[in-house]
């Protein structure tokens, strides 16, 4: 037999979470479950172990905006980062909420009688479960493994060659030659970290990335929780993040090459004028055409200076018994080599999704308000933004979420289905250059031309969108 609830949310890290919090906080009456696969919530605060791992957001947006971060860290280690949503869950009895060990395979939707039919492995076993309404929390990372090219040679490699997103604890670096290969975020993180026990690392990278400094911890927010109660010493930083942040993404976009000036000459002031800053750290595309990359208190910077880490752009040859042979003819000797090469990405988690009779084939679908798709009923999901904190998107999501439970019961609806706008032009979800993105963007759904079908990765119009726009749109659908 199944189990039915109202609502039946699919993951328990950052998105989950919060979505168990807004809807015990708005729809009170509404019962509701979370189905997590692995056997802990946090979801990639927990699936993610290496070393320094640390968010590339700070926590002050990236935190709950209904749980203040009290941390002097701004930007926060991956540890804090899971024990703030441990709490957070705990303190809300969210935690109570959660089903464990439960794999979602499939969900069914049927009109005739307005619900789902979730099926799930629960320690092998198949389950189902049925729900009024589905939202998936599941985020785009695929947790079974990362993304690493095919390396002529790695087998002939003599030391240890491992992904970050498979990283333990008996991987043992210290004293040795390391070489982490990327440009990104991860890499951004461990190459610091690896060095203070290390012999030396490089970061080794095709192309270069833009790298910005900016302090581990925020002395506003810090002098303001000293003044205020927590609550509003918190939403103060928080719109102050943000409006910095949305001004910040919009100047580099009005002025690119101004913006890149500014980024690399202040790469040139950490590193000194004898660095060839140019070669490795200044990209040939316009800043924010892929993400930038925070490093706290320039300690990737500080890193390079002391000698600890050196970093090479180069294309690899191949890989040999002792390192990594190099197109311009270098070799790079190392004991460890870490493929920080990028992560791939999977749709509303791997989950078949069917309408009735018609199979849902993910990039036919369209997206409504970044948070719906066109002909699909009852189902929403949470993605955050790809050029700021993925917790402000979520946030917005669950309200609205939220809102359209309470207008439907108000009401007397069953049902509620964005319905497509055959005179809107499809445009790709994502418009970003990154390698994780352009690999995988085939299988995700795509954006609109415009409203509100368009993703407009901008907070301050979201929150119009989401919290003051009518429900009644005349795009959305009600029915008994």
């Amino acid at each position: 037999m199944s189990e039915h609830f109202d609502v039946l949310i699919v993951g328990a890290g950052l998105s989950g979470i919060g979505a168990g919090y807004h809807l015990q906080d708005k729809c009170p009456g509404k019962t509701y479950a979370i189905l997590e696969g692995r056997d802990a919530l946090g979801g990639t605060w927990d699936l993610f172990r290496y070393p320094g791992i640390r968010s590339d957001s700070d926590m002050y947006t990236l935190g709950f905006s209904f749980r203040p971060w009290t941390n002097p860290k701004a930007i926060a280690d991956g540890p804090s980062i899971l024990h703030y949503l441990q709490e957070t869950a705990e303190m809300y009895g969210i935690d109570r909420k959660i089903r464990y060990r439960h794999w979602v395979e499939s969900a069914r939707w049927s009109s005739a009688d307005s619900r789902w039919t979730v099926r799930v492995k629960v320690d092998g076993q198949a389950r189902e479960y049925t729900c009024g309404f589905l939202f998936m929390c599941a985020g785009y990372y695929d947790y079974e493994g990362g993304y690493t090219p095919e390396f002529e040679g790695a087998d002939r490699f003599r030391g240890h060659i491992v992904h970050p997103q498979k990283w333990t604890d008996d991987i043992d670096y210290e004293g040795k030659r390391v070489v982490v290969i990327g440009s990104g975020a991860t890499a951004m993180t461990l190459v610091p970290e690896l060095a203070k026990k290390a012999e030396h690392v490089t970061m080794l990278q095709r192309s270069p990335t833009y790298v910005v400094s900016a302090p581990e911890q925020d002395p506003i927010a810090n002098w303001l929780r000293s003044k205020l109660p927590v609550e509003r010493a918190y939403a103060i930083t928080r719109w102050k993040n943000v409006l910095l942040g949305l001004a910040f993404f919009k100047y580099t976009r009005r002025f690119p090459d101004h913006a890149r000036k500014f980024i690399v000459g202040n790469v040139k002031k950490a590193l000194g004028e004898d660095y060839d800053v140019e070669t490795h750290f200044g990209p040939d595309y316009n800043p924010w055409d892929q993400r930038l990359c925070l490093v706290p208190d320039g300690d990737l910077f500080k890193a390079i200076k002391k000698g600890e880490v050196s970093v090479v752009t180069d294309h690899i040859e191949r890989f040999t018994e002792a390192g990594i042979q190099l197109r311009s003819g270098e070799v790079l000797e190392a004991d460890l080599i870490v493929t920080a090469t990028g992560l791939k990405l999977k749709f509303l988690g791997g989950m078949q999704v069917r309408v009735d009779d018609r199979e849902i084939v993910p990039n036919e679908l369209m997206t409504y308000k970044g948070m719906m798709f066109g002909d699909v009923p009852n189902l929403a999901f949470c993605i955050g933004y790809t050029n700021a904190s993925w917790t402000l998107k979520c946030d917005l999501t669950c309200e609205y979420v939220c809102r359209l439970l309470n207008h439907m019961d108000a009401h007397g609806m069953a049902t509620c289905t964005p319905r497509k706008d055959p005179s809107v032009t499809p445009e790709p979800l994502f418009d970003f250059s990154s390698g994780y993105v352009q690999r995988n963007l085939h299988l995700f759904p795509q954006g609109g031309s415009k409203a509100p079908w368009k993703l407009y990765q901008n907070y301050v119009l979201d929150t119009l969108a989401l919290r003051r726009a009518p429900v009644e749109d005349g795009v959305m659908e009600f029915a008994r």
